[in-house]
C-alpha cells in the first residue's frame, strides 16, 4: 500500500481493482489482429494479418462533450462509453475505412471501481458493436481537478482502408443524392445549450413529459446512446458506389454535408422526407430556437448522409433496411454552394 500516495487522494489499489474488473470487457472486443493482452505498455495489432494490399490509415479522436454531465446528475454511466466509441468510429467510417482498434482514457477526481467498471463496459460495448478491438487505454486518478463524482473521458481509433477505395468526396457530383440514415436522438453533439435548455425551463430530467416520449424519462431519452454505423455502411460500401459520407455532430447539417462536396457544389434538402424525432421539437420549443437554426445545431434524427448516384438510391435504402436502419433519400447535390433546407 502506497499510503504517501494514497494521503494525496491517489488510491493505487482502487487502480489495481479497476484492470481486474476490465479485464473481461476488453477481452469480449478481440479481434483478427489483435496482439498481446491487457497491461502492456502499448497496445498491439497486426496490419499484415488483414490481408490488405495498399493500407490506408485512418484515425479519428473525440470525447462525449458535456452529455457527461447529465450522467452525473442520474448517476448513469453505463452508456457514455458508447458515445465515446461512437464519436470516433463514425468519423473515420465517412472516410471509408473499418475501425480496427481503440483506446479510452478515463480521468477521474476520485477512483471508484465499480463506476469505471461501468463506463469501460460501454466501451466494450461499443467496439463490439463497430467490430474494432479495445487494445489499450488508461484510467487517471487526479485529485483537485474534478468535483465529486465527476470524470471525463476520450477516445481514440484507427482504421484502415484500401487506398483504391478511400473515399473523400471527389466522386461527389452534382445531381447525387443524398441518402440520410436514421439517428437514435441527439447523439453527443450540442449538450451545452440542451443543458441550458433544461434549466431554464425547470425541466425534471427524471420525469416522463408525454411529447416528448410516452415511457421514457427526459434524462433516458437525452442519454440515448449515439448509434454507430459502422457494419452497415461498411456492407454498402461494399455493395453500391458510394461517392462521399458525412457523420452529422456538431454543427448539423451546414457545417458537416459541405465536407464533402467541392468548390461550386451544394446541397438542397427535402424536409419531410424523414422522421424528425420528437426530441428535436421538444428543444425547438421549450428553448425558443428558430426552426432553421435547428438545423445548424443538431442532427435532427440524420446522423449520416450518403451521397451516391440516384440509380443507387433504393439499392442501399432496402439495403440498409435489412440492417434494422431507417433510411431515405433526403436531398441532392446542386451547383449552387451552401445548405438550402426546403
Amino acid at each position: 500500500m502506497a499510503e504517501s500516495y494514497e494521503k494525496a487522494g491517489v488510491n493505487l489499489e482502487a487502480g489495481y481493482e479497476v484492470v481486474k474488473r476490465i479485464k473481461k470487457h476488453v477481452a469480449s472486443t478481440s479481434r483478427t489482429g489483435v496482439m498481446g493482452n491487457i497491461g502492456a505498455f502499448g497496445g498491439m495489432f497486426d496490419l499484415a494479418a488483414l490481408g490488405v494490399r495498399e493500407p490506408v490509415l485512418v484515425s479519428g479522436t473525440d470525447g462525449v462533450g458535456t452529455k457527461l454531465k447529465l450522467a452525473f446528475e442520474l448517476d448513469r454511466h453505463d452508456t457514455i462509453g458508447i458515445d465515446a466509441v461512437a464519436m470516433c468510429v463514425n468519423d473515420v467510417l465517412a472516410q471509408g475505412a473499418e475501425p480496427l482498434f481503440f483506446l479510452d482514457y478515463v480521468a477521474v477526481g476520485h477512483n471508484e471501481p465499480a463506476k469505471v467498471e461501468a463506463i469501460v463496459a460501454g466501451v466494450a460495448e461499443g467496439c463490439r458493436q463497430a467490430g474494432c478491438a479495445l487494445i489499450g487505454g488508461e484510467t487517471a486518478e487526479m485529485p483537485g481537478m474534478y468535483g465529486g463524482g465527476e470524470y471525463d473521458i476520450a477516445g481514440f481509433t484507427c482504421g484502415v482502408v484500401e487506398r483504391s477505395r478511400l473515399i473523400d468526396g471527389s466522386k461527389v457530383a452534382v445531381g447525387d443524392v443524398l441518402v440520410g440514415i436514421a439517428s437514435t436522438g441527439v447523439h453527443s453533439n450540442g449538450f451545452s445549450l440542451v443543458r441550458k435548455i433544461v434549466a431554464d425551463n425547470g425541466l425534471d430530467l427524471r420525469k416522463v413529459y408525454p411529447e416528448l416520449d410516452a415511457e421514457r424519462t427526459l434524462g433516458e431519452v437525452l442519454l440515448t446512446p449515439t448509434k454507430i454505423y459502422v457494419r452497415p455502411v461498411l456492407d454498402l460500401i461494399a455493395r453500391c458506389d458510394v461517392h462521399g459520407i458525412s457523420h452529422i455532430t456538431g454543427g448539423g447539417f451546414d457545417e458537416n454535408i459541405p465536407r464533402i462536396l467541392r468548390d461550386g457544389q451544394g446541397i438542397a434538402i427535402d424536409e419531410g422526407s424523414w422522421e424528425i424525432l420528437p426530441v428535436f421539437a421538444f428543444l425547438e420549443k421549450y428553448g425558443h430556437i428558430a426552426h432553421r437554426e435547428m438545423f445548424n445545431i443538431f442532427n435532427m434524427g440524420i446522423g449520416m448522409v450518403i451521397a451516391m448516384e440516384a440509380s443507387q438510391a433504393d439499392e442501399a435504402v432496402s439495403l440498409l433496411a435489412g440492417h434494422g436502419l431507417k433510411a431515405s433519400v433526403i436531398g441532392r447535390v446542386t451547383d449552387t454552394e451552401g445548405v438550402v433546407i426546403r
